[in-house]
């Protein structure tokens, strides 16, 4: 199976638990289910080949350029990770089923859970540092979700936005080192980057990147600092817990931290930073636990605490350490998601997870009793069980490890952290399932059905045989994973077995079961002494840091963004001045390429008109319908210079857009006073001249330095030029630029002006529903109206002009490809054409021959533009490439076909759609209901009775 469609199968599967529900709660888990199993079954196929050593790519190019690729490759390390996402997916799968109760929706609970586990899916897939920072950040946002998902509890809204804040900065901060690492390599491909070892590690930018990355992985695995969002995640349902804490989440910081060994770790930066974290993380983790009454809430610092100890083992940056850290990342998924199914049966039979109310369950509960206590033994380090297995290996570690240049530093805080372990899951066993059985559980608990603890009782099956067949069991799988972590060097000599003889880590070890069962004995007293010191609270710290930042980030922007255009318009230009002053001050400027050539008469005349305009814009601003006149005539020069500098193209568009926003702009002067008051002072006046001065001159200081200087890098126009023809089959390389080299911006462009539109419509609705209503149909006119509203002179004036106007935007669409012309100029010619009719015979009498809603032309030119992009991947082609052809038809001479002309068709309808909607919308305002003539004019051209006319008039 293609590692596209198993990174893509959750994403799909996501979408049939929420639909099914409605076929019943079996219907919907089952969909869930089918979706991680068939993935899960596509990635066994590849198996043999990675426990081989061999790598599985596969991979396409997007912009190769910009390092833009969608690559996918499956090593030893990914299959690993992979195998436990969706393994232990399908348990929790399975589990969830039945611990759901009716009241909570469950297909939107398989939802969120199968993004999540797709979003982790590709994370450990990716060949691209990019492609992975997508699927990281999805990772947040789903585990967002799922989080919070019980939105009633005020403890899971508060958990999951703590969650995502702590692992969304700390990915912003990833995103920057994983770019300059990129940078560093010349690529963003990860199976390049771990061949540019020695280019990484000796860069100036090795530091900053290490720890930017290291900041991204230690918030996501909940290394200290960042701890505290775990252990509230525990609001979340338990299969949510269970899920995150044993096989995703948590562990997506430990596969970041051993998929980029290869090139940051062996460096005396990685190994205090790295190793220090997880060793602190260890030890805290692992004391907070034991003082924890809540039964997940013990078991989320017991996984803050085994984080740490992976952290530590890849910091240590010995290829030993990082097999060790393999093995136990296995062991921890085990037993750690079968402690928090065993939880959520407690919680969800006894209705509490307060181990003070807990004790004797083994009595009432004796299949859970059994579960528990085996995972929570093997959590403890104990034989034959497999953590005892990857406890060991890691105490011979950190025995022979030199850290703050002492022998013993290390190996002391992990054996007092081991104690710690020990103690805790001993605690669980005793406080929660030994002891009488007590008569004031507040409910009756018993051992739930099958489909409850069968995903439980299946992972403990695992410790047992992992800790007893360990080598024959999982020795390929942590030989083929170590070896992708180490970059594929040979692995150094170990043996996963029970007994490797008397040595420092056998006695360490016993001292932490000793320590333990003395820490469980002494656990009252100690718990008394531990809530009588006084301690830092993480939740504390993190709200009132919330809380001042929030403060600090509203006075800030009370002062910045006040609501006035003026003053953001002059920071950005003062900004933009200071920084472009800047960069010439300290730049370098070439001489001269180019000769300024003589400007002729009618040039500087426009060029005089122009300035002119601009300026009594200035005085005359205040002064609304001036203004828009002036501005008008800037618009009617600017197209005149492109015409003149040879773009008729863009002469034509201008126009165009000149006469269309024009009549907008009227209309909207309409309910506007007719002058502007003057609410700045003079001084404020001034500094804004000031600045648009030093603006506009800078401007035009550029500009003229890139008219005399040729250009930096070579012009894409000869591009153009020379497969407009054979590429896109036109002629005029603006058209060809627009429906086939830049269909993607015209496509957008379309859709962008039918949502402006819209939104106008939907702004209008809005208004109209309100007083303005009732102000707009009793508002009196400040001047003296004309007596002919719809005069006829102008009625049959634009009756004889509708037909050539729409015959001139059919001959201009038509040409558009091999000549100035084009779908977007013909559909603003034949809306002006529609304007000219609503201008002539108004609002009412318009709007009643109405025959298509303008929504859906609009509708209609954005689906016509998709299906034409569309049509081309069944060619084989990217979206949007132009296919063409020529045809003989008699008596008609040979004449091309082009898939071109259909998109330019949807753009035609779209404009004008769009622009009609706008007018429509606006005119609205002005139309007062009942006094539309039933006839095109004032008067009824029929009647032979002037007399009678007149009357009516």
């Amino acid at each position: 199976m293609s590692l596209f469609l198993i990174a893509a199968l959750p994403f799909l599967g996501a979408l049939f638990p929420a639909l099914l529900i409605r076929a019943g709660r079996n219907a919907s888990a089952s969909s869930a289910g089918l979706a991680t199993g068939l993935a899960f079954i596509g990635l066994m196929l590849h198996a043999p080949a990675i426990l081989r050593g061999e790598v599985v790519k596969v991979g396409i190019d997007w912009l190769p350029a910009l390092g833009l690729s969608a690559n996918f490759f499956l090593d030893g390390l990914g299959f690993l990770f992979a195998t436990l996402i969706l393994g232990i997916g399908l348990l929790i799968i399975v589990y969830a089923r039945f611990y759901l109760s009716r009241q909570d929706p469950m297909g939107q609970f398989y939802t969120y859970l199968l993004l999540f586990q797709g979003a982790m899916v590709g994370i450990v897939l990716s060949d691209n540092i990019l492609l992975l920072l997508i699927f990281w950040e999805l990772t947040s946002l789903s585990s967002f979700l799922l989080i919070g998902y019980w939105k009633h509890l005020p403890e899971g809204r508060q958990g999951a936005r703590m969650a995502l804040t702590v692992t969304g900065m700390g990915g912003l901060a990833m995103i920057g080192g994983m770019l300059i690492l990129g940078n560093i390599a010349g690529s963003y491909d990860i199976s390049v980057i771990l061949q540019n070892k020695e280019a990484i590690q000796s860069s100036d930018l090795y530091l900053p990147a290490l720890i930017l990355i290291l900041i991204g992985a230690f918030t996501k695995s909940a290394q200290f600092p960042f701890h505290f969002w775990l252990p509230h995640a525990m609001a979340a349902p338990t299969p949510v817990s269970a899920y995150l804490h044993s096989a995703t989440m948590v562990k997506a910081g430990l596969f970041l931290m051993a998929r980029l060994w290869p090139v940051l770790a062996g460096t005396p930066e990685w190994f205090y930073i790295v190793a220090t974290t997880g060793l602190i993380t260890m030890v805290i983790g692992a004391v907070i636990a034991l003082f924890k009454d809540d039964l997940k809430a013990l078991l989320a610092f017991s996984t803050v605490s085994h984080l740490g100890l992976i952290t530590m083992l890849l910091g240590m940056g010995t290829k030993l350490a990082a097999v060790v850290a393999v093995f136990h990342i296995i062991n921890h998924a085990t037993f750690k998601a079968a402690l928090f199914m065993s939880a959520g049966i407690v919680d969800h039979e006894a209705h509490t997870r307060d181990i003070k109310r807990l004790g004797g369950l083994r009595h009432v509960m004796p299949v859970t009793f059994v579960i528990a206590t085996v995972a929570s033994l093997s959590m403890a380090g104990i034989p034959p069980l497999n953590g005892f297995l990857s406890k060991e290996m890691m105490l011979t570690e950190v025995s022979e490890t030199n850290w703050l240049q002492s022998p013993y530093a290390m190996s002391i805080l992990a054996t007092i952290a081991a104690v710690f372990s020990a103690a805790y899951s001993f605690r669980l066993i005793a406080h929660v399932f030994l002891g009488p059985k007590r008569d004031d559980y507040p409910a009756k608990p018993h051992d739930p059905g099958f489909g409850m603890w069968a995903s439980p009782a299946l992972l403990v099956v695992l410790v047992v045989l992992i800790g007893l067949f360990s080598a024959k069991l999982v020795g390929p799988l942590v030989a083929a994973s170590a070896s992708a972590v180490i970059g594929g060097e040979k692995l150094p000599y170990y043996s996963l077995k029970l007994w490797h003889g008397v040595n420092a880590a056998l006695y360490m070890s016993i001292i932490a079961v000793v320590g333990g069962l003395i820490l469980l004995a002494l656990h009252r007293p100690l718990e008394r002494l531990w809530n009588a010191l006084p301690r830092p609270e993480a939740k504390v710290i993190f709200d009132a840091i919330v809380r001042g930042l929030t403060a600090l980030v509203q006075s800030v922007t009370a002062r910045l963004h006040n609501g006035s255009l003026t003053r953001y318009a002059a920071i950005m230009v003062s900004f933009t001045v200071a920084i472009s002053l800047y960069a010439y001050a300290t730049g370098t400027l070439g001489a001269p390429t180019r000769q300024m050539q003589q400007a002729g008469v009618m040039p500087m005349v426009a060029w005089f008109c122009l300035a002119m305009a601009a300026i009594c814009i200035v005085i005359f601003h205040r002064r609304r319908f001036v203004a828009l006149i002036l501005i008008g005539i800037v618009g009617l020069i600017v197209s005149m210079s492109f015409n003149y500098l040879s773009a008729p193209d863009l002469a034509l568009t201008q126009i165009s857009v000149e006469v269309v926003t024009i009549i907008l702009m009227l209309l909207a002067l309409n309910f506007l006073p007719k002058e502007t008051p003057v609410e700045t002072p003079l001084f404020a006046r001034l500094r804004d001249g000031g600045i648009a001065i030093v603006g506009g001159l800078g401007v035009g200081g550029l500009i003229y330095a890139m008219l005399v200087r040729d250009f930096a890098f070579p012009s894409i126009s000869g591009f153009h030029i020379e497969n407009s023809y054979k590429g896109g089959g036109g002629t005029n390389m603006v058209n060809v630029i627009l429906v086939d080299f830049r269909g993607f911006d015209t496509f957008g462009e379309i859709i962008v002006l039918g949502i402006a539109a819209l939104v106008i419509f939907a702004l209008t609705e809005a208004v109209l529903s309100t007083r303005v209503r009732a102000y707009l149909l009793n508002r009196k006119p400040d001047i003296e109206q004309a007596g002919d509203s719809h005069p006829g002179m102008m009625v049959v004036v634009t009756r004889m002009m509708m037909p050539v106007a729409l015959m001139v935007a059919a001959y201009i669409f038509f040409r558009g490809h091999n000549l100035p012309g084009g779908g977007f100029i013909a559909g603003l010619i034949a809306a002006i054409a529609v304007i000219m009719q609503y201008m002539a015979s108004g609002f009412g009498w318009a709007t009643e021959r109405q025959r298509f809603p303008y929504h859906g032309i609009i509708g209609s030119g954005v689906l016509i533009a998709a299906a034409t992009g569309i049509g081309a991947w069944f060619n084989g082609q990217p979206f949007l490439t132009s296919a063409f052809g020529y045809v003989h038809i008699a008596p008609l001479e040979e004449f091309e076909i082009a898939t071109a002309a259909l998109f330019d068709l949807g753009v035609f309808l779209a404009v004008v759609g769009a622009v009609m909607l706008a007018l429509e919308s606006l005119s609205r305002f002005a139309w007062q209901p009942g006094t539309a003539s039933e006839h095109a004019m004032d008067i009824n051209p029929a009647r032979d009775d002037a007399e009678q006319d007149m009357k009516e008039a």
